[in-house]
């Protein structure tokens, strides 16, 4: 490592494996100058401004007198067999081989790997192994093999435990391990493949400090990684900084790239010479290695390393298809659960209750030990869970640390001590609020899960004192873990979002059909808060008119214009009769829902008839044509079906003002238990998208200036008419006229309250 980076390193996280500055002794490195070459160029003419010190074992030639020379100058007729590949406009984001070339007539060969960084086009020479044809005869079958066995293979262990026999048997390593990463990143031996004198790993935990952040970033971007001798001397480059930047030479993506001396020794320490890593990216994301060890040295050719990393790869395809899988498995195992819990909550009324009654579908669902539901006063449990005031006090700590629509631990006395005391059986915790603003929860528990982890090594034996250093022990070390519970899995999650989502949609229901069962309380609610709102605005409306005009007929009292005076009486006169008439509808509407009914036969063709002459003087300037069809007799209370009736007719009258001449039709339809009575007009209308609006109290859909009405009206309609049992309804089109009917049933109905 350069002079500038390897002093003073405190942690393995800081250590610049990135730019050790050196490359391992095994083969050389030329770095080529692209800066002045157009795209088409020839790459052999390329000049080198960075080489490795060990050039001369190769060679013959020193490394300082090949800086600035052209490639072919440095390596002869192999830069023309290498030019043609060596494409300039080619994206090489990682080492790619390129041929396999003789330095001399009857020199060594070499494998040639090329990669660009920061400008410079990267070529790594490592000695050629054997015959190149036979080699890729015998290599490249092992792939077809391999992804016909690893085919049959149901679990992931069995998948990596084919992955670490084929490749000990391509590459003749010692030990061959898979182990995957967890969340915390320590690695977990799921599979070796062992020669006689090697030392077995399986089932244990390698912890997450032996590969540190910027190692597993590397795994990441450069996938296989091979050391033929731990004891190497590395090859420093030349100049040892990069000739352009200044900086460090950044080999990452380096084939030959020396690695950390902190990790030369922990091989040693781990009895290993050669080794060879191997990353499963799943998901983008590093799920583990497979990672070869040999106690002496081990060369592997080019060819060799490419189909290893290609099986890596098939395995890694293969563990993300069978985690879908298991997945997928699981979801729905999961859902079904659900769909029954569901099932059971939708049977009664009281939904407290029925989630008492889906308790064990609760504990199944959360694969939990113990229930709880915190609604205000009552707890109700079911299982192994805290009592009652650890689970209060709980729910109370959690409507302050928590406003997730979920939250979950594996772990709750780390976050929570109190809960320390009854880890037995709530060790983990699953928490959905159920409310918003209550503290309304449902807790699932999940009980103390004592297990134990074989470690290799203890965890915290990484370094001793003073400078860094790996750690040096690899004995089998247990750790008993207690205060946890089994994890709670992802879908688990999920899924219990969407649960909570469907229960809060439930509870919604069920809250609608209480209000439907106490729907007259409900609708007297409604007309109370409507009454306050009349009193606060319509009535106010009046009132502030009549005090307005008092107050200037007051300031003009000495003036003698007596016209004036007279519109300001008049202008009093008229909102008090508003106010009166505002103050009477509503008596009468509270009225509705008191008084007793009193049904008799009605003759409706004389009713109707009653009502015209009545409404006579509102338009007796006006030009209105009624038509009353035969109607038939029923049974209702006059006094409330005549208020009803002449509020139909009255705006029948009032909405056609502008109509010459207003037509006015009374109609009627016998249907099977049930007598509908239809008052037409053409009139105005109305947008039959605010119809829903029409027959609440002190709803209006014109103006008042144009309309003048207390809009208590059709809610006194719609109540006479349902107090009967009958229904109310409208139609209409905008300038074209409304229909307003009702129904009265052909029965009689008792009196009701």
């Amino acid at each position: 490592m350069p002079e500038a980076t390897s002093a003073d390193i405190a942690t393995c996280e800081s250590e610049p494996i990135r730019i050790p500055g050196a490359i391992q002794p095994h083969g050389f490195l030329l770095s080529l100058d692209l800066s002045h070459l157009p795209d088409a160029a020839d790459a052999s003419v390329a000049r080198v401004v960075q080489v490795s010190d060990n050039l001369a074992d190769f060679t013959g030639m020193a490394p300082a007198a090949v800086l600035g020379r052209q490639l072919r100058a440095v390596i002869g007729a192999a830069a023309d067999q290498l030019a043609p590949l060596l494409r300039l406009d080619q994206a090489r984001d990682r080492a790619s081989f390129l041929a396999t070339v003789g330095l001399s007539a009857d020199g060594p060969q070499f494998d040639v790997l090329a990669h660009v960084c920061d400008g410079l086009l990267v070529l790594e020479f490592e000695p050629a192994a054997g015959n190149l044809e036979a080699s890729l005869h015998r290599l490249y079958p092992v792939v077809g093999d391999f992804l016909n066995k690893i085919n049959d293979a149901d679990s992931i262990a069995d998948m990596s435990q084919l992955a670490v026999n084929e490749i000990a048997a391509l590459t003749g390593f010692g030990r061959v391990m898979v182990y995957s990463f967890d969340k915390d990143g320590h690695g977990t031996v799921l599979a070796e493949a062992l020669q006689d004198g090697y030392e077995g790993y399986m089932g244990q935990r390698f912890p997450a400090s032996d590969i540190p952040r910027q190692a597993r970033e590397l795994y990441l971007l450069n996938r296989i990684r091979l050391i033929q001798d731990a004891n190497y001397t590395p090859a420093g480059l030349l100049p040892a900084m990069h000739p352009f930047t200044g900086r460090a030479t950044d080999l990452s993506l380096a084939s030959l790239r020396s690695v950390s001396p902190v990790h030369l020794q922990y091989m040693r320490n781990m009895g290993t010479l050669a080794s060879m890593s191997i990353s499963l990216v799943v998901e983008g994301k590093l799920w583990g290695l497979l990672s070869c060890h040999h106690a002496t040295p081990r060369r592997l050719s080019y060819h060799q390393r490419t189909v290893c990393e290609q099986l890596g790869q098939i395995l890694a395809l293969r563990i993300r298809n069978r985690a879908d899988a298991d997945e997928l498995q699981f979801r729905l195992e999961v859902r079904r659960v659900m769909v029954n819990l569901l099932g059971g909550l939708t049977q009664g009324t009281d939904f407290i209750e029925n989630l008492r009654s889906v308790m064990p579908e609760l504990l199944r669902f959360a694969r939990a030990g113990g229930v709880a539901i915190v609604i205000d006063d009552r707890l109700i449990s079911f299982g192994d869970t805290p009592d009652d005031s650890q689970i209060r006090q709980l729910a109370g700590w959690l409507s302050l640390h928590s406003h997730e629509d979920l939250f979950h631990s594996a772990h709750l006395g780390a976050i929570y001590p109190p809960a320390a005391a009854y880890a037995h059986c709530a060790s983990g915790l699953l928490a959905m609020p159920i409310s918003r603003i209550h503290q309304h929860y449902l807790l699932w528990f999940r009980p103390e899960h004592v297990y134990t982890i074989d470690w290799a090594g203890r965890p915290q034996d990484k370094r001793g004192p003073g400078a860094l250093s790996p750690r040096t022990s690899f004995e089998s070390w247990r750790e008993a873990v207690h205060g946890t519970s089994a994890p709670w899995h992802d879908a688990e999650l999920e899924l219990a979002l969407e649960f909570r989502t469907t229960l809060l949609g439930i509870a919604l229901e069920r809250a609608e059909q209480m209000a439907d069962l106490a729907e007259e309380l409900g609708r007297a609610n409604k007309e109370l808060e409507a009454f306050s709102y009349s009193v606060s605005h319509d009535l106010r409306a009046p009132l502030r008119h009549i005090v307005g005009f008092s107050d200037l007929l007051m300031e003009t009292a000495g003036n003698d214009n007596p016209e004036r005076r007279l519109r300001f009486l008049t202008n009093i006169k008229t909102s008090a009769r508003l106010a009166g008439k505002l103050v009477d509808d509503l008596l009468s509407f509270s009225q509705m829902g008191r008084a007793a009914l009193r049904p008799v036969r009605i003759r409706m063709g004389e009713m109707v008839n009653g009502c015209i002459e009545r409404l006579t003087p509102e338009y007796a300037s006006r030009r209105v044509e009624w038509h009353v069809d035969t109607l038939p007799d029923v049974i209702a209370d006059p006094a409330f079906l005549q208020l009803a009736l002449y509020n139909l007719l009255s705006n029948a009258v009032k909405f056609t003002a502008q109509s010459d001449p207003a037509v006015i039709r009374i109609t009627s339809e016998k249907l099977s238990n049930e007598v509908v009575f239809h008052v037409a007009d053409n009139g105005v209308g109305f947008n039959m998208e605010y119809v829903h609006k029409l027959f609440g109290v002190f709803q209006r859909l014109h103006r008042m200036e144009d309309f003048n009405g207390t809009g208590i009206g059709l809610a006194n309609v719609r109540r006479i008419v349902e107090r009967h049992g009958g229904r109310v309804w409208a139609r209409s089109v905008p300038g074209e006229g409304a229909t307003f009917s009702f129904s009265i049933p052909d029965t009689p109905l008792p009196d009701k309250e």
